[in-house]
């Protein structure tokens, strides 16, 4: 495919009237910068719901329910910049390798997803364009504005996770994940279990040390940078009040570790 034929197919993957694929908030000074790769159900209007109900796409296969209310009010309790991306999962996974099959799922947890099927490799290539390269070209740009500045950015990853998957039920209200790295996740760990009501996970109930972690892999685990990923179960934060709570939660835990000037340098493994 020649570059006209590809830059042809990129717009046709967003309508005029589609919102912009990643969601900005800049902090000045920011250290810190949050970042919700599940942050919306939105499809295209060029894919037609990928041929799935509203119901559907309200599902956790559609997005991290509450993920990106938690992100929009901590990040400003934390002075943090923050990134979300603008479109469903579904339409291409900006957690996962674009390479990786799973990152446009024919199945998601049983459910056929009817508009991923059979896809060419221009349309898979068009997706990425349009919506997985805008949202980490955004992260890579937030980062590097703060090297430029002298310091080592912290990145936390918001995600959500659903109570229950194939029949077996999740007892953890949040986890943290992390891989060899723990500036940050082994002081959460234990700021957030010093609260005896709280079923805390560490590398539950998904590990970082499994590769399906794009984003924390390429943008802070191979530059050094000090990082973790939340994951907060989704009926916890599934209202206001619910995103509210942890966001404040999460704030008070987070602010000691932030605080700590030696956290903003580069990690050798």
């Amino acid at each position: 495919m020649n570059r006209r034929s590809r830059e042809i197919v990129t717009k046709t993957v967003l309508a005029p009237q589609d919102p912009v694929p990643v969601e900005f908030h800049p902090a000045d000074g920011a250290r810190v910068i949050l970042c919700c790769d599940h942050a919306s159900n939105r499809v295209p209007r060029t894919l037609v719901q990928l041929g799935l109900g509203d119901e559907v796409l309200a599902r956790h296969i559609g997005w991290d329910i509450g993920a990106a209310a938690v992100t929009r009010r901590l990040a400003p309790a934390l002075g943090a910049a923050s990134v979300l991306a603008g479109y469903s999962r579904l339409v291409i996974d900006c957690n996962r390798d674009p390479d990786d099959p799973s990152s446009i799922p024919a199945t998601s947890d049983g459910v056929v997803v009817p508009g991923n099927r059979e896809l060419s490799a221009d349309a898979r290539h068009a997706r990425r364009a349009a919506i997985f390269t805008p949202y980490h070209t955004a992260l890579t740009q937030s980062i590097d504005a703060v090297l430029a500045r002298g310091a080592s950015p912290a990145l936390i990853s918001v995600h959500s996770f659903t109570p229950s998957l194939g029949g077996k039920a999740r007892p953890w209200h949040i986890g943290i994940l992390w891989d060899g790295d723990g500036r940050i996740a082994s002081p959460l760990l234990a700021a957030l279990r010093d609260d005896a009501a709280l079923v805390v996970g560490d590398n539950e109930p998904y590990s970082a040390r499994q590769p399906a972690g794009y984003t924390m892999r390429h943008h802070a685990l191979e530059r050094g940078l000090p990082h973790v990923a939340i994951e907060i179960r989704q009926d916890e934060i599934a209202d206001d009040a619910g995103a509210a709570a942890w966001a404040n939660r999460l704030a008070a835990a987070l602010r000691p570790i932030l605080d700590d000037g030696a956290l903003y340098r580069l990690w050798q493994k």
